[in-house]
């Protein structure tokens, strides 16, 4: 698994790792860029692709539609011939709303950065949060994989 950040101290890689185990998605070469943004900058991309004029903490990028519970190994033949990484997409962090977030929630700001991107990272492997029974899925996955990574709710990792 490698993540290509603008912030690699920000992000524990351990998260993205265990995500991939806990959804059975653990094939070779895995890859995914994750970059921390202004506000201005992530509401513009927020505007151009999904068409809403505001702010938002997290969006995230596939470069093919997964579907939940679809395998990434369906996948493969898209890795790149010469690194053999397959890049799943790119997940966008606006790090100022984390921090905002994260002192509301009374957690660090790693915690908050982490779980952000672990949003990010489940949507490019087709989860969602459309409905309820889908967002209690998802977001009970996420805190999961948080707890195994020992990145907890009030930690100051």
């Amino acid at each position: 698994m490698k993540v290509y950040t603008n912030k690699p101290k920000y992000l524990q890689q351990t998260v993205f790792e265990e995500a991939l185990k806990l959804t059975d998605n653990q094939v070779a070469g895995v890859a995914v860029g994750v970059q921390f943004v202004s506000k201005a900058k992530i509401k513009r991309l927020n505007l151009t692709k999904r068409g809403v004029n505001k702010v938002t903490d997290v969006l995230s990028f596939p470069m093919f539609e997964v579907k939940k519970k679809s395998s990434l190994q369906n996948f493969i033949s898209e890795a790149d011939p010469m690194t053999k990484e397959l890049e799943i997409g790119d997940i966008v962090i606006c790090t100022a709303v984390a921090k905002k977030q994260a002192k509301a929630y009374g957690h660090s700001l790693k915690r908050e950065l982490n779980f952000l991107a672990l949003h990010g990272f489940l949507h490019l492997l087709g989860y969602d949060h459309l409905n309820q029974r889908q967002e209690k899925e998802m977001f009970s996955l996420a805190e999961k994989i948080l707890q195994n990574c020992n990145i907890t709710r009030g930690g100051h990792v």
